[in-house]
């Protein structure tokens, strides 16, 4: 499978080692710069904070990352790639089977515990628009990648379908769900999960015109 900055010519602005011991110091530096990002936010960070919480020099950061911007680069590719291997991961046989209500809540459902367990994402995503438009590419090649899935998913589902119109419920299907994720992140866990309910039920009602149980 592509990484989504595989996808766009322009990126990535950082290196990726090859290297075990180099690829183990990358990821801690991401990991470092993710949980910083979440506790002070972008502008506060500075690229000796993030190679002082990873344990490396300076220098070892620019090994990899021209500037702080490009570790923001990478960590938001990194997610994105991650949630492109659970979407894959979530897709199965078994899945094909599933009532169209388990279907809907199980994905958003896996979807809310992978932002649970990453608290950064959160910081991420909130700030990303402010920050870089790059990343805005970065979205829409992610969002591509699963209309894709999802529309090969709907033809197993339903044969019938032709495969333009296949497409389009798959490309609504993904807007109006990342839209609403990113809704879901500008305020409290409360109202996130209140948006998220709602998110199942729009898509719940909106598929089953195509996939009734």
């Amino acid at each position: 499978m592509a990484k989504i900055s595989d996808q766009d010519p322009q990126a990535p602005r950082w290196r990726l080692p090859k290297q075990a011991r180099s690829r183990e110091r990358f990821d801690r530096i991401l990991d470092a710069a993710a949980a910083l990002f979440a506790e002070v936010g972008y502008n506060a960070v500075t690229a000796d904070d993030i190679a002082a919480r990873a344990d490396t020099s300076v220098g070892g950061l620019y090994r990899f990352f021209p500037d702080k911007l490009a570790v923001f680069h990478a960590l938001a590719d990194r997610y994105f790639n991650q949630l492109q291997e659970l979407f894959t991961a979530l897709h199965t046989e078994e899945t094909v089977h599933l009532t169209l209500e388990n279907y809907i809540n199980s994905m958003i459902d896996a979807f809310d515990r992978f932002v649970a367990v990453n608290p950064s994402y959160r910081a991420v995503f909130a700030q990303s628009r402010l920050i870089s438009t790059e990343i805005l590419s970065m979205d829409t090649a992610f969002n591509q990648a699963i209309v894709k899935q999802l529309a090969d998913f709907f033809a197993i589902r339903n044969p019938l379908l032709e495969a333009d119109q296949r497409n389009l419920i798959a490309i609504v299907s993904v807007e109006v769900g990342s839209v609403l994720e990113i809704l879901s992140l500008t305020r409290d866990l409360s109202f996130r999960q209140q948006v998220l309910v709602e998110t199942k039920k729009l898509l719940i009602a909106y598929l089953n015109q195509y996939f009734p149980d």
